[in-house]
Order: C-alpha cells, then structure tokens, then sequence
C-alpha cells in the first residue's frame, strides 16, 4: 500500500463521504475514488458500502482501520526522528482527554511543553461519549492519552500525575461556613455531566462514600454550562481547583470538602515506538508525577 491510498482510506473512514474526504484533502474526487479503487483491488475486496448518503465500512475495512492509523503515525515517527537527528524543532502531539482533564491538569503541562519546544503542534481530542480515550490510544487514533487514575487499562503504559483538589461549588450566598461535609453534599441536588465523564465520575465518588446516589437535577453534555446553572441556583456541582477558583470569581460559594478530597489521573500511551514530540512531553511530565512510593 501507498502512503497516499492509506491517507485517503482514512479520511474516507473519518469523513463517512468520499465527497467530504476529498473536501478535507482538498484533492478531486475522481482521484480520491480511483485512488480507493486501486487499494481494494490490491486487497481483493471492498472497503467501504457505497451508501445513498455516505459511505460505511465492510467488515474488511474494520479491520484495515488500526493498522491504516498505526502506519500513518509511525511514518510520521520517523520524520520527526530525521528532523530531529538533522537538528530540526517540528512535530505534532496528539492527546486525547475529558474535557475536565484537559482543564487540569492538561493544560498547565502542555503550556510548560510549549515553553520548551514552541514549534510542535499540540492537538487535544475530547473523548466522546461512548469511546473512551484509552479506546483512542490503543487504535492510535492519538498517541497520548489522560485518564482518571483509576483508569490503568492492561497492556499500557503510563505515569501517575499529582493529584488535584475537588471543591464543591454552591449558588451565591448559599454557605458561610469555611468547609462542607461530604453527607450533607450528598443530600443536594447536582448539576452534572453524563455518566462517563470525569466530572460525574467525582460526584458520584463522593456521594458512593455515604452509601447514596447522587440526585442528578440538571444534566447538560456541555462542561462550560454547569457554573452558569449553579449560579442560576439549578443545584451544586464538584469541580477542581482551577476551575472551581473561575466559578468563585463569577459568584459561586465555592467551600473545601471535610474531609478533603483529592482526585489524581494518570498519563498512558501504547508500548512502542513514539513520536519525538511525545517523548518529550513523557519526560518532562515525568518529572512531576507521583513517585511509586506514593501511588494508591
């Protein structure tokens, strides 16, 4: 197979339309189908149903889509290995994270990256509902991956970050007490995210640790919406640190839990070769995560 074919495939396989792939490519379609044409008569079968709307992939194109993704990114390895030798700054990282993770602690060690290798493009997939984010380093749909610590998939590699502190967040005015207790928490109604994302992960935590359920009055896909809808007095929500300081600014209480609650996540990649960009982001994260001794 041609770099070319495969690169195609891909888009085809991204896009769900040959005619958005060779929008996305900015090639003709023609070339794109005959490109793809070529490709499946060399495999000896279709890749992909020729759909009135789209395209969907035949059982064989399931079954070419991780190995298509792993070839991509390991030709890309190894440009980034010569430029690299030949003392060239470029490359790209890819990392995966829920939305919460990517705020913190994401965000703060990609800024110290970028400080260090300004030239490397840095891209942050969101991890939709329904496929998780180890599910995107495994296919190597992205090479790095952030997880809620409890997350420690077999057949990974990772390191353990420092943990973050969780702070429950009130409508205004609600608390002139300096700290709230994880029971009376737990009897408030919650604004939250779906199941399966960090944010319900640590209200649900929280509540499990009194034997309850969290009542969930507001659920809303859209992180940036909860701290409007506490403010708006729709319930309380658990957030970190960094994002609970935002909320403290535009009004919200925001009280410490008693006892303190400190959620830690982890950094994963697959075994193997990596990119140099993604080398050295492992090294300079590494140089901050929790030491073994430490680990729980």
């Amino acid at each position: 197979m041609e770099r070319r074919e495969v690169e195609y495939f891909l888009a085809i396989a991204e896009q769900g339309s040959f005619t958005g792939a060779a929008k996305a490519l900015r090639v003709a379609q023609p070339s794109l189908s005959a490109a793809i044409g070529q490709l499946e008569n060399r495999l000896g079968g279709k890749l992909f149903h020729r759909l009135p709307h789209g395209v969907r992939l035949t059982p064989a194109g399931e079954a070419l889509l991780e190995p298509a993704r792993q070839v991509v990114r390991d030709l890309s390895t190894a440009r980034d290995s010569v430029r690299q030798v030949l003392g060239l700054t470029a490359g790209r990282l890819d990392i995966v994270a829920q939305t919460t993770l990517a705020v913190d602690p994401l965000a703060r060690l990609i800024g110290d990256f970028l400080r260090h290798h300004p030239q490397v493009d840095v891209r942050v997939v969101d991890q939709e509902l329904g496929r998780t984010a180890t599910g995107s380093v495994r296919t190597g749909e992205c090479e790095l991956g952030v997880v809620d610590a409890s997350t420690d998939p077999e057949g990974m590699d990772g390191v353990l970050l420092a943990g973050r502190q969780i702070y429950a967040v009130l409508p205004p005015g609600e608390h002139a007490q300096k700290r709230i207790g994880l029971s009376e928490l737990a009897a408030r109604d919650f604004v939250a995210t779906p199941e399966g994302t960090a944010t319900r992960a640590v209200i649900e935590d929280v509540v499990a640790a009194r034997g309850l359920r969290p009542k969930v009055s507001v659920e809303t896909a859209h992180l940036a919406m909860v701290v409007p809808l506490v403010l708006a007095g729709a319930g309380v929500t658990l957030l970190p640190e960094s994002m609970a300081v935002g909320a403290s600014r535009e009004g919200a209480t925001v009280l410490p839990l008693r006892p303190k609650v400190v959620r830690a996540s982890r950094l994963l990649w697959r075994p193997g070769p990596l990119s140099p960009a993604a080398t050295r982001f492992i090294e300079l994260v590494s140089k901050t995560a929790v030491p073994p001794r430490h680990r729980r």
